[in-house]
Parts: structure tokens; sequence; C-alpha cells
């Protein structure tokens, strides 16, 4: 057995709770003290776990915030400012930089037949772009003069060279015309059940309240008419996704909703699809684009609703995970067999 095997012995049979009992209350918090573990280079931590406790001092007193800043302001005007070592006076130092003249080495120099030379000197920039083109040299110029000089035997884009750091230009494109459906008569006729209404638009209308298409979904639960109901990008929330949900647990007519690009968070997510599963008729589904990503439970359930639901062929969702994705792509296929079949006989 080594000697330091032998060292080790004699504290074999030592007993460390009679030794924690013998200790005094000072001992036991400086032994406390120097079992702490920190880590100083974690910034993720509180100070508290980075760094052992070192403010024993007793305070002198309450906290007077009037006086310290008081303090703080006089010992700030009576500090003098620092002199600068070297006093700015606006004066420039040194020389200014010139890039130095590359000279050419030999083996780098191009000499052309004369010519060549002189074809060259006396070619317009469409003509020097037309070559840059034939000779694979596209960097020095755009996209659209490339094309132009490979694609026609003839010079057809007469921009030249210079213009390789202008931007194509494009046609300007009209802004979308604003959404045309008059709100107020669209629920008077929903509400009337009116035969010719089948397509129900919301679609970019910020100004439209939440109790309005909330009203909206209620007057829907008895429609018999409106096919498609659509409110994209509408600011709508959870209490409209939750007025949804009631509608399609009493609606029997409509076949396509959409709701994309709102703010409905996973709560509503899960009343549409809770509600999805009590519909027959519905057949088109979009939800995609939220404020925030609903989560993998929510995911999970599209996956199980849309097996549950052989009515959906149409379901308009960017899924996050693989195994939700999988699962709905193949409930989806299927369900689109069936209705191919259904039409079949």
């Amino acid at each position: 057995m080594s000697s330091y095997q032998k060292e080790l012995e004699k504290y074999r049979d030592i007993d460390e709770d009679e030794i924690l009992r013998s200790l005094s209350p000072e001992e036991l918090e400086q032994l406390d003290y120097e079992l702490q573990e920190m880590d100083p280079e974690n910034m993720l931590l509180p100070a508290g776990l980075r760094q052992r406790d070192q403010t024993k001092k007793s305070p002198t007193g309450p906290l007077d915030r009037e006086a310290l800043m008081q303090h703080l302001e006089r010992q700030a005007l009576e500090t003098k400012e620092r002199d600068d070592l070297v006093p700015f006076t606006g004066e420039k130092k040194g020389k200014p930089f010139i890039q130095p003249k590359r000279e050419i080495p030999a083996e780098e120099q191009i000499t052309l037949e004369p010519e060549l030379e002189e074809a060259l000197a006396k070619a317009t920039d469409a003509e020097m772009c037309d070559i840059a083109a034939i000779l694979g040299m596209y960097t020095l110029m755009s996209n659209k003069q490339y094309y132009d000089a490979i694609c026609s035997g003839e010079i057809c884009n007469t921009e030249g060279i210079t213009s390789v750091v202008q931007p194509d230009k494009y046609k300007p494109v009209p802004d979308e015309p604003p959404n045309p459906t008059d709100v107020e008569e669209t629920l008077k006729r929903v509400q009337n059940n009116d035969q010719e209404l089948e397509e129900v638009n919301l679609n970019n209308m910020q100004d439209i309240t939440a109790s309005t298409i909330i009203e909206l979904c209620q007057a829907m639960k008895g429609n018999t008419h409106v096919r498609s109901f659509s409110l994209v990008a509408t600011r709508s929330g959870d209490p409209v996704a939750n007025a949804i949900a009631e509608m399609l647990r009493e609606n029997r007519s409509l076949q396509s909703l959409n709701i994309e690009s709102n703010f409905i968070s996973s709560t509503g997510f899960m009343a549409v699809l809770k509600a999805v599963r009590e519909n027959a008729t519905l057949t088109e589904l979009r939800m995609d684009n939220q404020r925030h990503w609903p989560g993998d439970a929510v995911e999970m359930e599209m996956a199980a609703m849309l097996e549950h639901c052989p009515a959906i062929v149409r379901f308009g969702y960017h899924f996050t995970q693989q195994g939700p994705r999988a699962r709905a792509a193949r409930a989806v296929t299927r369900n689109n067999e069936l209705r191919r079949q259904q039409k079949k006989t």
C-alpha cells in the first residue's frame, strides 16, 4: 500500500455528522459559504449565482434618495475636468492618402492585333456590351443586357456598359383596390338568408370591428345559402375564432372557410378545430400565417382533425413538424380519393 493510500485510511471511519454537530453557527455559515458553486462566466444567471454575497456590512440608516442625488450632483460639479493631453486645434496633420498606381506586370499585358485595337477603340457601349456577353464576362453587365445579347443575333440592347450599376426599370404595379364589400348590407343579407348571396368576402378590411364579425358569424348559424366565408387580414383574434366555432357547430351549408393572416392563438385554433369535427359540409379550411406559431399540440390536433373529417379535401397551413405534416398529407390524399370515388358512383 502506498503512502498516499495509508494517509487516506485514517479518514475512512470519520463521522461527518458528529463533526457537523460540533461546529458553531459561524463555522457552519463559513462552510456553507465555501461550498457554494458559482459560475461567474454565465451571464444568463442572476448575480447571486455568479458571485458570492459580499454585502455583509450593516446599513447605516434608511435610504434618503433626495440627499443622495444632491451629493452626486455636488460631487459632479466639484470635480474638475481632465485636461486633454494634446489640445485639439483643428489642424490636420500628415499627408492625405493617395492610391498608388499599380503597374501591370509584363505577363499580364495583352497585345492585340492593330485591326482589333482599332475596332475596340471605335466600338460603342452597346457593342462592347455584346462583346462582353460573347466572351462570357457577364459580371460587366446586368442580367437584362446579358440575356438580350445571347438570345438575339443583333445588338438589341443599347443601354451600354455604363448601365451596369443601374437597376432595371420595371413597370409600377398599382396597389390592390380596397375591398368593395358593403359590410352592413352583407350582414342584412346574411340575416335575411338571401338566396343570391353565396360568398362573404371581408379580406383586408382593417377597419372592421371584431363585434361586427362576431355578429356576422351569429347570423351565419341559420344561413343556408352562403358557401364561402373569408376574413383574411382582418385583425381577428380568439373572440372571433370562438364565434366561428359556434357557427360551424350549427351551419350546414358553408363549404369554404379562410381565416389566414390574423391574430388567432392556440386557444382559438383548438376551438375551431374541435368545431370542424362536428361539421360535415366544410370541404376547405385555410388558417395559415397567424401572428404567433400555435404550437406542437395544435399541429397534432390539425392532423387528427383531417384524419377524422373525410369531407376536408383542401387544407391551408404550413406545418413546422414532420410528424403532423406527414399525417396531414396522408389524410388529405385519402379524403380526395374518397371524394373521387363518390363522384364516380
